[in-house]
């Protein structure tokens, strides 16, 4: 049975007993008493969620259909279990030393080899399904519905059709977000994940999955009622072939009848929604983090996260210099030189230093050797990018071989597919990094679900419209208007593969595509803010190191921006408006304000942050900017805690500061 036919099963039989629902009633709510998730088991198995008296989620029926039987139909409970949580995760390479894993939980074990958890935090609620049977079986479609209450609007990241042409699954998870209500939501069209919905009394809620391994992601379509979602995986791949971009990827040509072959004794994916009050609760939610499996990496002492002066987005466009520029060694060592000045900890080497065919054939203009050699004794560190399906061909002989050589970590692109063979990739690739002391960052793949606290050694995932989409942007989308957006949505999730550090910055007007020579819609301090405003544990420099040079000012803040901290602090924001957020390593806090399109003054209001002055260096846009987005100006000032400070975003624009305690 597909998931289409599941949904609509399962959904009529919930419309027609939900007036009679004979069985047992079950609540539980959150340690703040905010939030509550009414379960009740009998004909079908349906959850419904609140925050204080907003309905968020009205009873809506969940299900797995296994080969032979349907989880969640004539549900009988054979007993139940509940228990109050309050533990501290220590993190590695995070936003925050330290998580908060406080938590209520409901268990029910239900007759016929399964359990049902739900738990409830402050800021969210997550439910899942957890097999207790003998024998491996197939799961022919899982059906998770969210019917949502009143008449809310959403923003919904649909899988682009151009992409997915062939094979609706085929997904790169990149599209600006489409902001209607969600009843006017189109039938037959996938959303990825994660999504936004707005509630009554401004509240927001964002759906979103966590610790996926094994088992395909979920995507969300139109339910059969006018506020609802129902989910939609993808069915495990029967046939595939080598293909796409540059036949670096591998293409399913024909699907089988079930979306996962799994062990009979698991537990399948967390669904989870979090929960806001106010906009900016959302710039700081750990629910993924806290939910995926603990590290099963011993020993994380040699993961070295960083910034990366990275060549591709640039194309390895440098001047003034008496070599000629490209994919060869001389330049590659002018790139570490320029790592090395600005304290930077790595390069990257992008598309084209291999053959396309063979991750294993090193093109004759390059001595990769020489490159790592020179790097090292620069205490610059080198990756690799390559292709899914070309490392995959090699994954143990190219990570052997490399890791040998020196190199730090690889870039794997072109993965497009969540399904449960390519979700497989990511833990194997993540694993046997890992054994060898390599780090990875996950391009062209779906969002994160908390792969990156199992492994540590996963640093990115991309699954966003990032910079380098400037290279052939439409001029019409919005862009600072999507990357407002981001950090309430997307970020989420967890750490993003954006790229930021355009110099050639644009406003609306004057914006134009360059392949060559490209440039960012918005102003310079709005790239700034970028590096303190998103995730990112590897953090590139897009832009080329001459242009970087000439503008040394601005290089200098942004070399000096940490990539992982120990505290995060939203101080403000409204969703698709602007962002105001706080980041603390050490005894210095970094605050960014992200704006779109729309020229707005905002008051920083630093009291959060703790009794203290700061000396402050502030990048800011200049008076100019919404004229020529390249304007800005540098300051350093004396602030403390009890300091609101009034800022100036331009359209397009930011606002960053570095503060250092006295």
């Amino acid at each position: 049975m597909s998931s289409c036919l599941l949904a609509t099963a399962i959904l009529l039989t919930f419309n027609h007993t939900a007036q009679a629902q004979s069985g047992k009633h079950y609540e539980l709510k959150s340690p703040d008493q905010k939030i509550s998730v009414a379960v009740d088991a009998g004909s079908s198995l349906q959850w419904s969620v609140k925050h204080n008296s907003t309905e968020v989620i009205k009873p809506s029926a969940i299900a797995v259909q296994l080969q032979g039987m349907l989880l969640g139909s004539n549900v009988k409970v054979a007993s139940t279990k509940q228990r109050d949580v309050n533990n501290v995760i220590k993190t590695t390479l995070y936003k925050r030393a330290e998580v908060s894993d406080k938590y209520h939980e409901l268990v029910l074990d239900c007759k016929g080899g399964y359990q049902v958890q739900f738990r409830v935090y402050n800021e969210g609620v997550a439910y899942r399904f957890v097999l207790n049977r003998k024998d491996s079986v197939n799961v022919l479609s899982e059906l998770s519905t969210f019917d949502f209450a009143g008449n809310p609007t959403a923003y919904i990241p649909y899988v682009d059709p151009k992409r997915s042409a062939a094979d609706r699954y085929q997904s790169s998870f990149e599209n600006i977000y489409t902001h209607l209500p969600l009843a006017s939501a189109a039938k037959d069209s996938l959303a990825f994940l994660p999504l936004l919905v707005e509630l009554a009394d401004g509240k927001k809620a964002v759906i979103t999955e966590a610790d996926l391994e094994d088992y395909p992601g979920m995507y969300l379509k139109r339910g059969s009622s006018p506020n609802a979602l129902v989910s939609d995986m993808a069915p495990a791949p029967k046939k595939e072939k080598r293909g796409g971009y540059n036949n670096v990827q591998s293409v399913v040509t024909e699907r089988e009848n079930y979306i996962a072959k799994i062990s009979g004794k698991r537990a399948l994916p967390w669904r989870l929604i979090a929960i806001s009050e106010q906009d900016k609760d959302l710039l700081d939610n750990d629910l993924v983090y806290n939910l995926a499996s603990p590290s099963r990496v011993a020993n994380t002492g040699w993961i070295k996260p960083g910034k990366v002066a990275w060549d591709w987005w640039n194309d390895w466009n440098i001047s003034k210099v008496d070599f000629r520029a490209g994919i060869n060694t001389t330049t590659y060592k002018y790139y570490i030189d320029f790592a090395a000045a600005n304290k930077l900890e790595y390069i990257m080497l992008d598309e084209g230093w291999s053959e396309k065919a063979d991750i294993m054939k090193i093109i004759p203009d390059l001595n990769l050797q020489e490159i790592i050699d020179y790097g090292r004794s620069k205490n610059v560190g080198v990756w690799l990018w390559t292709g899914m399906y070309t490392l995959n061909q090699k994954m143990d002989e190219a990570y052997d071989h490399y890791a040998k050589m020196g190199i730090k970590g690889f870039k794997i692109d072109f993965i497009n597919r969540d399904d449960q063979k390519m979700v497989g990739f990511y833990y194997r690739a993540a694993k046997k990094a890992a054994e060898r002391n390599l780090l990875v960052d996950f391009h062209g793949a779906y969002k994160p679900t908390g792969l990156n606290r199992t492994y540590p050694n996963v640093l990115n995932f991309e699954g966003v419209f990032g910079i380098e989409s400037f290279k052939a942007l439409r001029k019409e989308v919005d862009f600072p208007g999507y990357e407002t957006l981001v950090p309430y949505i997307r970020m989420l999730a967890g750490p993003l593969d954006h790229t930021p550090g355009a110099m050639r910055n644009a406003t609306k007007k004057q914006y134009v595509t360059s392949y060559s020579m490209p440039m960012s819609q918005g102003t310079r301090c709005h790239q700034v803010a970028l590096y303190i405003t998103y995730e990112a544990p590897l953090n590139m420099l897009s832009d080329n190191p001459t242009i970087y040079m000439k503008e040394q000012e601005t290089t200098d803040f942004i070399a000096a921006v940490p990539t992982v901290f120990d505290e995060t602090v939203p101080l403000g924001g409204k969703v698709g408006e602007y962002t105001v957020l706080a980041r603390r390593k050490g005894n210095q806090w970094f605050v960014a304000a992200l704006n779109n399109w729309t020229a707005r003054e905002i008051e920083v209001d630093l009291s959060p942050l703790g009794k203290t002055a700061f000396n402050a260096v502030i990048m800011k846009d200049g008076i100019n900017a919404d004229r020529d987005a390249t304007d800005y100006k540098k300051e350093n000032a004396t602030v403390n805690t009890g300091t609101k400070i009034k800022v100036n975003l331009a359209p397009g624009g930011g606002w960053a500061a570095r503060l250092t305690a006295k």
